[in-house]
This record gives C-alpha cells, structure tokens and sequence, in this order.
C-alpha cells in the first residue's frame, strides 16, 4: 500500500532528502535531477550573474536559456551563490548542514581550495554524501586533466568501437552519452550511501570518472583481452559473437534492426526467409557455423529485407517470432503509438519558454511515480525563497550580500 500524501497521492519517493547541486554541465546536475524527479527537494546553485554553463548549452528560446536546460534542470530551486567568497562559503555550509547530499563536478582539489572538501563538510554535516563526477576521478596521475564525455568516449575504450571496420572511430550515439551514464552511476551511488547512513549515521564520497562510467558497459572486452591478448575492433553494425545481429536496408529506404541470439530465433528467421535449407546441419544451424559465414548470411538477409518495404518486413517478422525494429529518427518516435502508450513524452506548458516537449522521467514506479513540476528556470529564481525558509536571510541582508556579489 502506497503512502498518501497531503493532497491525497502517493508521497514521492524521494520526499524528504534535499540535495545541493553545485555542479555545472551534464553529469552531477542530472543525477540531481532524476532525484527532483522522484520528489527531493533539489537546491541548485550557481555563480551569480554567470550561472551554470548548461543554460547556453543547445538550441536557444526566447527565456534566454536552452532547451536542453529547460528539460535536464527540471524540477529543482535555483540559488546563486559564490562559493568563493567567504560570506558564500559560510552560507553553504549553514545549506549543508541541513542536507543529504552535495554533488559536485569541479577538478579534483577545487573544493578543498575553498576550504569545501569533505571533511569539512562532514563535521558540519557527518551523514552528508557528497557526490564526485570528474574526468578521471579523485586519484591516478590523470586526476587533474580536464575532459568532457567525447574524451570520456576515447579514453574508457567506446569510440574504438564505434564505427565502419574500414573506417574511423566515430561519436557512439550521443556526445554527452558518458555525462548521463555517470550521472546514473552517480545516482546509484547516492542512493546506495543514503542507506548506509540511515543505517549508520556516517555519509561517504561517492567517486565516478567519466571514463569508467563507459568501460564498465564494455562487456568482455577486459576479461577476453587478459586471457587471449584479443583486442576488439570495429564491426559497424555487426557484433562479435553473434550473427546474424545488425542493420539492414529496407525496400522503401528505411532501416531495421534485426537480432537472432539463438539458433532457434535463426531457425524461424530461415524459414520465415524461405531458406530452410540454412538450418541444416552441414550449413548454419549452430551459432559457430553462423560466425564463419558470416558474410553469406549478411548478404542473404539484406537481399531478403531489401525487397520488401519497412513494414512487411516488421509484420512479417512479428508473426515468426523474430526480433526486428525499426530505427527510428525523432520524427518516428513523436509518431509511434508505443510511445504514446507509454507516455514517453510530456508537453509542457511553462512560463518562461511556453510549450515544451520533453522525455518523461524514468524509471516508472507503480505506487510512487515522478512528477513533473516545472521546466528549468531562472539564475537565482528562489534564492529569497530559499535562504529564507532555511537560514532566515531576510531582504536587508539578501541586498548586502547582492551588493558584495555573494548571491
């Protein structure tokens, strides 16, 4: 049974847990924002004047920031206030003390310059997780480098992957892909060390570099290299293991993505080809033999997709119980039923930027689900709000420290 609310409905997950996001880009801020997502009070805090790099990052709107900020701020309070300053330092701490967690993304060593590393912010605050998303990580020789996630790529082992066998390594997806898949890293990371301090009353550093965010996703790549010195190259849309499992060409220029992982899913696939004879012993029947030919099978599946438009080939496919899927653009996915169904996409309506369509938060819990407040707003929209309700900063003294720049 869900817990109620106030107004009747399920308190959020998260209720309760406040977090300061004092991280700048993709990574941290977007752990934070799955958290205000799922109902934690997140405080966002930027430089006054200068905000977070995010905010002119992607295709401008008219408020003034970008869409991407609109959609990956979402949800949180926004504070400016200069942790450079002593005033400012003062008053974070005053923050942390009432919070659950820090996130930050700066260089290794730039909090402790300030007189900010975790030691003491544990004294003000010793069940305080504080969250680390750098390049390389708090340690190693490369602690220091700076990066961003299309270094990330390179360095953790992706972009070698990525791309024609004849060609170069080319961008694996997104260009930000590394700051998401760190920024969820770093959630689970968070989550985990808010468990451990309701159990025993002492936070902890939660430590991610951007690199290991993507290598961690590298299958066998590690293991295999150990064993046999094998060092995976680029297969295009191939995989090593498995065939047939890639990209083909439909009739009408569209493209689908088929995927047979068994013998048994190849065996329908023949027959749904009218090819039974691929499936005999002496030919394809065993994933081994599948490997050894395959370019003949490639061959065979892209003359069969090719002659057929895009949805015959996924009607027919759904009918043998062959896994099969188009590759959608934006366009395709605002048009498809199952994203409808599912509610993928959530217009909107805010005050600053107008109508907005952004990707619905994930994942979907049944008793406790994400809410969607408001898109991501203005340098220093809550400040007053929010140092009053805490600290009980009052206007006369919120003008002072705007004059010193503090806030």
């Amino acid at each position: 049974m869900s817990e109620a609310g106030a107004a009747g409905q399920a308190t959020p997950a998260l209720a309760g847990v406040r977090v300061l996001d004092i991280a700048t880009f993709i990574a941290a801020p977007f752990a934070a924002t799955v958290m205000a997502d799922f109902g934690a009070d997140v405080i966002k805090i930027e430089v006054p004047g200068e905000g977070d790099p995010l905010r002119s990052f992607g295709t401008p709107v008219d408020d003034g920031d970008t869409l991407v900020w609109l959609s990956e701020a979402r949800n949180k309070r926004y504070v400016t206030l200069d942790l450079r300053t002593p005033e400012g330092a003062d008053i974070f701490l005053r923050l942390v003390a009432q919070a659950d967690v820090v996130m930050e993304n700066f260089r290794p060593g730039t909090l402790e310059r300030w007189g900010l590393g975790y030691e003491r912010l544990a004294a003000v605050n010793p069940k305080l997780v504080l969250l680390r998303v750098s390049a390389y990580g708090q340690t190693g020789p490369f602690r220091e480098k700076p990066g961003f996630a299309r270094v990330a790529h390179g360095f953790g082992g992706l972009s070698h992957l990525a791309g024609m066998a004849d060609g170069p390594p080319v961008v694996p997806g997104s260009t930000s892909l590394a700051d998401y898949i760190s920024g969820l890293w770093g959630l689970n990371g968070v989550l985990m060390a808010l468990r451990v301090a309701e159990r025993t009353g002492r936070g902890q550093v939660v430590d991610i570099g951007l690199y290991e965010s993507v290598f961690r996703l590298l299958d066998e790549l590690a293991p295999a290299y150990a064993r046999f010195g094998e060092v995976r190259g680029r297969m295009g849309a191939d995989v090593p293991h498995v065939v047939p499992h890639g990209h083909w060409r439909t009739q009408d220029g569209k493209w689908v993505a088929l995927a047979c992982s068994s013998d048994k899913i190849f065996e329908r696939l023949a027959r749904l080809m009218q090819r039974p004879d691929l499936v005999r012993p002496d030919q394809y029947q065993r994933g081994e033999q599948r490997l050894a030919g395959r370019e003949v099978i490639n061959g065979l599946i892209a003359d069969w997709v090719g002659a057929l438009p895009l949805d015959d080939v996924l009607a027919r496919c759904d009918a043998a119980g062959v896994p099969c899927g188009h590759i959608m653009d934006i366009a395709d996915i605002f048009d498809h039923p199952q994203y409808a169904a599912r509610g993928n996409l959530q217009t909107v309506q805010d005050a600053r930027a107008g109508e907005v369509v952004v990707p619905a938060a994930m994942p979907r819990l049944s008793a406790t689900p994400a809410q969607l407040h408001h898109l991501g707003g203005a340098l220093g929209e809550h400040t007053a709000q929010v140092l009053g309700e805490l600290l009980g900063i009052g206007p006369e003294e919120l003008t002072l420290l705007a004059g010193k720049g503090v806030v």
